[in-house]
């Protein structure tokens, strides 16, 4: 899987902020809704046109979103 054709910017959406394959869902918030517990499942009932490789390209894009961020970690 390229996540590169799945994984797309346009400035006209979401102020340029990763999209899944240039809907209107940002990367960003299936990564949020992973981390409050949401399941792939529960997303592809959400998001009928959703894939299971459209979930997966934004795990694995994840960790480019963040190898050049410089902020303090939340505290736990």
């Amino acid at each position: 899987m390229d996540e590169q054709y799945l994984i797309t910017v346009n400035p006209k959406i979401f102020d340029g902020k990763p999209i899944i394959r240039g809907r209107r869902l940002a990367v960003e918030h299936i990564l949020e809704m992973l981390a409050a517990g949401d399941t792939i499942e529960t997303l592809l009932e959400a998001y009928l046109w959703l894939e299971r490789e459209d979930v997966q390209a934004c795990l694995i894009y994840a960790p480019r979103l963040v190898s050049h961020e410089r902020v303090e970690p939340f505290p736990l």
